[in-house]
């Protein structure tokens, strides 16, 4: 599976570093597979991605079975000086979704 970009630009909000992270803090237990399939990357980006997170210290695994189990240390401090007060609890609180919200249809903006 390659990498699609949807966007016409060539430009979107969120990395795919964020995108992994919020894919992960809502299922801990997901599978490589299931992550890229989610963030529409190669399993290969996803490893990457996981690998420069765990090694930054925002994300660490357990081995449980034959998957893995994430961990996501909510205190660390985004990477970027402009967001250097922003902390990845603050940034997952607006990107994972309750389920609540999944099936909750978002109104039209006039």
């Amino acid at each position: 599976m390659q990498e699609q970009n949807e966007s016409r630009t060539g430009w979107t909000f969120l990395t795919n570093h964020a995108r992994v992270l919020a894919a992960i803090a809502d299922n801990r237990q997901a599978r490589m597979r299931d992550l890229a399939a989610h963030c529409r990357l190669t399993e290969r980006a996803v490893q990457r991605i996981i690998t420069d997170l765990e090694e930054a210290g925002y994300l660490s695994h357990m081995r449980e079975g034959r998957g893995n189990v994430y961990a996501i240390d909510p205190s660390k401090i985004l990477r970027h000086p402009a967001e250097a007060d922003v902390s990845v609890a603050s940034l997952l609180t607006l990107l994972v979704r309750d389920e609540v919200d999944r099936t909750t249809p978002v109104p039209h903006m006039s």
